[in-house]
């Protein structure tokens, strides 16, 4: 069962945690950038190496810790959705292309009307 509770309070070694994050992204940015003299090579190395630092400090703080809960939580209520099945959404499918073409010919025949009745009857225009 999902948890409902709601904690607003975080820590400072939290926030710690997080600063040191945002740090390691722009640390990992500027590696990108600063190490194109030596190759692509480095320069990928250089970034991939830092958002993966980073990834794991989020993911051990608190907040990464609820994301992943949230994940969790989510995936178990997809398992629970219950799928059509190939012919009901053959059906549904073809129900509403039906649908989108009666009407599409109720709009343009209520338009072919109009136009006729005002153009043609009303004011008299030949067009």
């Amino acid at each position: 069962m999902a948890s409902t509770q709601v904690e607003t309070v975080s820590s400072s070694a939290d926030k710690l945690r997080l600063a040191v994050v945002v740090l390691l992204v722009v640390g990992a940015l500027a590696a990108y950038y600063l190490l194109a003299p030596q190759g692509p090579v480095a320069q990928w190395g250089g970034l991939v190496v830092g958002l993966v630092l980073a990834a794991v400090a989020f993911f051990t703080s608190e907040s990464g810790k609820r994301l992943i809960a949230f994940g969790r939580d989510a995936w178990r209520e997809v398992q629970k959705v219950v799928w059509p099945t190939r012919k009901e959404t053959i059906q549904t499918t073809a129900f509403v292309f039906a649908f989108a073409v009666i009407m599409a010919l109720f709009l343009w025949t209520t338009d072919k009307t109009l136009e006729w009745v005002f153009y043609d009857l009303i004011l008299g225009w030949r067009g």
